[in-house]
């Protein structure tokens, strides 16, 4: 199979029997790829296992919840606490100084578009914390990206119904142009951010 780890085959047919909160609960934990928790949500779906709706809205709030779980922990345990620890959370000494480097160059805006971006991703809501971010706006923008995310990866696992667990390769098709775009915005926004600090200094 295209997952190629059998026990990650039987953790997700174990949250599937939790229905919703297994969907919620298998992003908050983000032992496996969220990719992979969503399309399977998109195949019970697809067999009337799940409601969309439903699908949907645990998808939001467990993918919310786990980047909240980062941000407190870069909030309150900054980075020492991931050189130390991070390796039992999955997160690399990479991911970190790449999520660093692009909240230092673009701001509280990357907090959006940076979530459908491979690499920064998966830690981008920590150097949010060290940062002390507005946490309402953390938050908004936290929660508006997995909106999509979720619905992207939901609608992949319905279409590919048994097949889901390709989606490894079918997902990185999605991913590419999508992460193309997340860049040209967050270069756009920088632009224009530029632009109306040079107007401010004429």
């Amino acid at each position: 199979m295209a997952v190629g780890n059998e026990w990650i085959l039987d953790l997700l047919q174990l949250l599937s029997e939790w229905g919703y909160l297994g969907i919620a609960f298998g992003l908050m934990i983000e032992v496996i790829p969220s990719e992979l928790v969503l399309s399977y949500g998109g195949f019970l779906v697809s067999e009337d296992k799940l409601h969309f709706l439903g699908a949907l809205v645990s998808g939001v709030i467990g993918g919310t919840v786990a980047q909240l779980f980062l941000y407190w922990l870069g909030l309150y345990g900054g980075r020492p606490f991931f050189e130390k620890w991070g390796r039992y959370l999955l997160i690399s000494e990479k991911h970190l100084q790449a999520s660093e480097d692009w909240f230092s160059r673009y701001g509280t805006f990357v907090i959006f578009s940076a979530r459908f971006i491979p690499v920064v991703r998966h830690a981008i809501s920590i150097p949010a914390g060290i940062g002390k971010m507005k946490f309402s706006l953390f938050f908004l923008y936290t929660f508006t990206a997995m909106i999509p995310w979720t619905v992207l990866f939901l609608l992949i696992g319905m279409e590919l119904g048994d097949h889901w667990e390709q989606i490894e390769v079918i997902g990185g098709q999605y991913i590419k142009p999508i992460a193309f775009f997340a860049c040209s915005g967050i270069a756009l926004y920088f632009a224009v951010q530029l632009w109306r600090g040079n107007q401010k200094n004429k």
